[in-house]
């Protein structure tokens, strides 16, 4: 790697009361690259001192705002300097820092992307919580962007400095790291993943300061923040043109296409939403708009269309639409409608179309949620007795 590049490669370390291994982390980051800047995120122990004899620049947080905060504040520090990349891991020893070699190439020939240490999990002492967050983190970032990373809560990431400095981004804590991914494929920019090593100390030993119930809160909001904006109809803001679709081949081969819906999104987890999302508009009163509210939906979310078109014929007249007005009706009056009126229904819907809604409000997730698990149950046991057959 030349030495002219690397002028432009800067290592950003945020630091909260890491007394026990920052000083290692950073000495060995200096051994990488020549500018390191580490943001003392509101710590009780003396950072600065701590770093006195090594080459780097130590920013301070009198109040602790947070890791995107921190990592907000390298950003601009960086910016400031002229440098092109900014490379960061966490304070805490889980990362190596000789791992910093694996990104410089990929940096250097691709500047359009942000790339993603991917851990090796096969690693001893991996806590049970950061296996399932890590598979749920990518299955929501899946769903906001429509991009396969495999290790979307891995904190070892390289950024490009002027792309990174436009995006607009809300989230200041763990938070920052997931929305950053989602709008990194919304403003055009590309994901890609380079392997790293990974240490856990053992639970005696570990040091976390991810608050289960705050910063799991925070991260649901986020996530819900996404999805919601992925829904709206309007484009977002590209700071890199987009590969465009060649539509011409497709028209020109739908065997293809077809092979291509058909596959597209096929995970069990995927599927099971895809099912969900079909059930849910479909027991909604979106009279003569289920097909179109469902296409929208799936395409916006890059599911499964032809899954999710298909099984909203579960929600047909009679039985869907009678049960959802019975409920709505004994929600708003305490008690079931008669056999008789319920046979007149079709006759007087229009007068029953307030029932139609509040019943179907209540019911919508419920079916939702039921066909999704049996979809998603069914899909991992035929994919689970493929890998077997072909094994």
């Amino acid at each position: 790697m030349s030495d002219f590049f690397l002028q432009f490669v800067w290592c950003a370390v945020p630091v909260y009361n890491n007394s026990a291994t920052v000083l290692d982390v950073v000495r060995r980051c200096c051994e990488q690259v020549p500018n390191v800047v580490v943001v003392d995120d509101g710590s009780d122990i003396p950072v600065q001192e701590l770093l006195k004899d090594l080459p780097v620049t130590v920013l301070r947080h009198e109040q602790n705002r947070g890791k995107g905060e921190a990592m907000l504040t390298a950003l601009r520090y960086i910016a400031k300097q002229g440098g092109a990349w900014m490379i960061t891991l966490d304070a805490d020893g889980q990362h190596d820092p000789a791992d910093i070699e694996n990104f410089l190439p990929a940096m250097q020939a691709g500047p359009n992307a942000i790339y993603i240490g991917a851990r090796d999990f096969s690693s001893p002492n991996i806590p049970a919580g950061s296996r399932f967050g890590r598979r749920f983190s990518n299955f929501w970032i899946k769903l906001e962007c429509g991009a396969s990373v495999s290790d979307t809560q891995s904190g070892f990431r390289a950024y490009p400095v002027d792309l990174l400095s436009q995006m607009k981004l809300r989230g200041r804590r763990y938070d920052f790291e997931v929305e950053v991914l989602t709008k990194t494929v919304w403003y055009g920019l590309s994901i890609k993943e380079v392997p790293i090593r990974v240490f856990y100390p053992s639970k005696k030993e570990r040091i976390s300061h991810f608050d289960q119930w705050k910063d799991n809160l925070r991260l649901t909001h986020r996530h819900a923040m996404l999805v919601s904006r992925r829904l709206l109809p309007w484009p977002h803001k590209k700071l890199v043109k987009p590969a465009e679709t060649d539509w011409k081949v497709l028209v020109r081969h739908p065997r293809k296409f077809l092979a291509m819906l058909l596959k597209e999104n096929s995970s069990p987890a995927e599927l099971g939403l895809a099912a969900g999302v079909g059930i849910l508009l479909a027991t909604l009163p979106l009279i003569a708009c289920h097909t179109v509210a469902i296409l929208y939906v799936t395409t916006k979310l890059k599911l499964n269309r032809l899954l999710a078109l298909n099984v909203q014929h579960l929600c047909a007249p009679p039985l869907v639409p009678l049960a959802c007005i019975g409920l709505g009706f004994f929600l708003r009056n305490g008690s079931w409608i008669g056999r008789e009126d319920l046979r007149a229904v079709a006759s007087n819907l229009h007068q029953h179309f307030l029932n139609w809604l509040l019943g179907s409000v209540v019911l919508a997730p419920v079916l939702a949620i039921i066909s999704g698990l049996v979809v998603f149950y069914i899909a991992a046991a035929v994919r689970r007795k493929g890998v077997r057959r072909y094994a």
